[in-house]
Formats: C-alpha cells, sequence, structure tokens
C-alpha cells in the first residue's frame, strides 16, 4: 500500500543547497518511494541556540514503507550521508530530515511522534509544505497546513531564494 509522506529538510552547515540537492537524492533512492513534489528552499532563522541561517525544503513522498521503517531510512541518510551526531537540541547540522505528516496518521511512541509535534508552530516547516501541500490536513488539529501557517507564531524570518 502506498502512502502519502511529506518530510521537512533543512541545513546549516557547509554548503547548504548542495547539502539539500544530495538529501533530495538520497530520498529518491529509497526503496517503494518515488519524489512527488518538492518545495522551493527557503532561507530561515534558527531556533534554538546561536547559529548560522538554515535553508528549507519540504517533499512529498510517495511509499511502501511503515512509518517506523521510514524514520529509520531518515536517520540513516542523516548519519551515513551527511555524518549527523545528535549532540546539541536544535544545534546546527548539515542535514535534519523529519516526518511532518504521514497518511492522516496520529502516533505518538517513543520514538517517533506523527503530526510533527512542533509543526504547526515553526514557519520554516510550514511554509515549504505550504508550497507542496496547502489543503493537506494536520490530522490531530483538523486544520489546512495554509490554516496552519497563517496562525503560526512570528519565530523568525522565513524567506524563499
Amino acid at each position: 500500500m502506498l502512502h502519502t509522506a511529506y518530510i521537512a529538510m533543512g541545513s546549516n552547515i557547509g554548503d547548504r543547497e548542495l547539502n539539500l540537492l544530495r538529501a533530495v537524492a538520497e530520498l529518491g533512492k529509497l526503496p517503494g518511494s518515488k519524489i512527488t513534489a518538492l518545495s522551493a528552499f527557503y532561507e530561515t532563522e534558527p531556533v534554538g541556540p546561536p547559529q548560522d541561517n538554515y535553508l528549507n525544503a519540504a517533499l512529498r513522498l510517495a511509499t511502501d514503507l511503515e512509518p517506523a521503517e521510514l524514520l529509520g531510512k531518515l536517520q540513516r541518510i542523516e548519519r551515513d550521508s551527511f555524518d549527523r551526531k545528535r549532540e546539541t537540541k536544535w544545534g546546527p547540522r548539515r542535514m535534519d530530515l523529519d516526518i511532518l505528516l504521514f497518511d492522516d496518521l496520529i502516533l505518538d511512541t517513543p520514538d517517533l511522534v506523527i503530526p510533527h509535534p512542533r509543526l504547526h508552530e515553526r514557519r520554516f516547516a510550514l511554509a515549504p509544505l505550504k508550497e507542496i501541500a496547502p489543503d493537506a490536513i494536520h490530522p490531530g488539529l483538523g486544520k489546512t497546513v495554509s490554516q496552519l501557517l497563517r496562525a503560526a507564531p512570528n519565530t523568525g524570518k522565513v524567506r524563499k531564494v
């Protein structure tokens, strides 16, 4: 069965644009999966400790992977392709991949929460997501991505590049 997953991508170390493009390429190689939409790139101010600005994007993935399998594949890409080490919460990173939405699933486990628990607060995730899925419904809040973006707190600049 094919699922629809929305993935957020972010980078603020090294060549941010190249990092996003490499992540798209890696996600395109996932077994039983196909990228069906990709947003533009957005420069955003960081949330968390002082650090350089991010480039963020979102993509839609048609996949036969289940949520936990997909999470494992995303973490493998972060680790193996981008040498991601989880040392500082919300710290700088070459690549961050997050599952924002997965079908209309609501999931809360120790390892994975879907929809992403802070999606509705994060303009840097909502702006690119709105570009590819403005009418996608947040299953926990019952609002569209467009509605969530309009109501999201202003936590920093989000600029399409």
